[in-house]
């Protein structure tokens, strides 16, 4: 997690270019080739993983527990709700964010054992979970859901998972992402193909 500022301005640039071209696309996108789709996906759920690390640092120094289940359930629940309105189907949304919370805390667990290792505690206070980053988390919540709703007419194509693994190695050349969020970053996207899984590139 160094070189924070270098890749998050890669990032925010590659967001931006997946986003602009995310809203010039036709409303119906069929899989004819176009993978902006996967790009703009990637880069929120990146987003979203980055915002592990705050999220786990006020754990940590609040002495509260990584998994929320109440928490975890009433965000299943809201987005299940709310993905018939965005055109997704609510079991893919509710399975997505399932994989959302399970690779933030994936990354949150490895941070507490690192700090239990080294028997030293962040150095920087952490930001205030319910005023700066909860409201993040709850604006990336909407941006996935209409990222999904550009997903759904393509997850079921039959090279969906090499697409999508073809998105991902060039999403990390492009910000230089941080090898260490690998494994996050592929349980995060575990289910965005309908098969399952990302595909081999190479």
């Amino acid at each position: 997690m160094r070189r924070r500022s270098n890749t998050s301005l890669l990032a925010c640039a590659a967001l931006a270019c997946a986003l602009a071209l995310a809203l010039a696309a036709p409303a119906s996108v069929h899989a004819d080739g176009d993978d902006t789709p996967f790009t703009n996906i990637i880069a929120l759920v990146s987003q979203r993983l980055a915002l592990a690390e705050p999220v786990a640092r006020w754990k940590w120094a609040h002495h509260e527990p990584i998994t929320d289940a109440p928490r975890e359930e009433a965000l299943l629940k809201q987005v299940a709700e709310k993905a018939s309105d965005a055109q997704v189907d609510p079991e893919f949304a509710r399975q997505f964010f399932r994989d959302q919370i399970e690779a933030s805390k994936d990354v949150q667990n490895a941070l507490f054992a690192n700090w239990r290792a080294l028997k030293a505690a962040p150095e920087a206070s952490p930001p205030d979970l319910a005023k700066d980053t909860r409201p993040k988390l709850d604006r990336l919540t909407q941006s996935l859901m209409s990222a999904l709703a550009h997903v759904e007419p393509i997850r079921h194509a039959q090279d969906c998972p090499v697409r999508l693994a073809e998105s991902v190695a060039r999403w990390k050349h492009l910000t230089r992402y941080d090898s260490a969020m690998n494994a996050p970053l592929m349980r995060a996207l575990s289910h965005v193909c309908a098969s399952g899984g990302v595909g081999a590139v190479g």
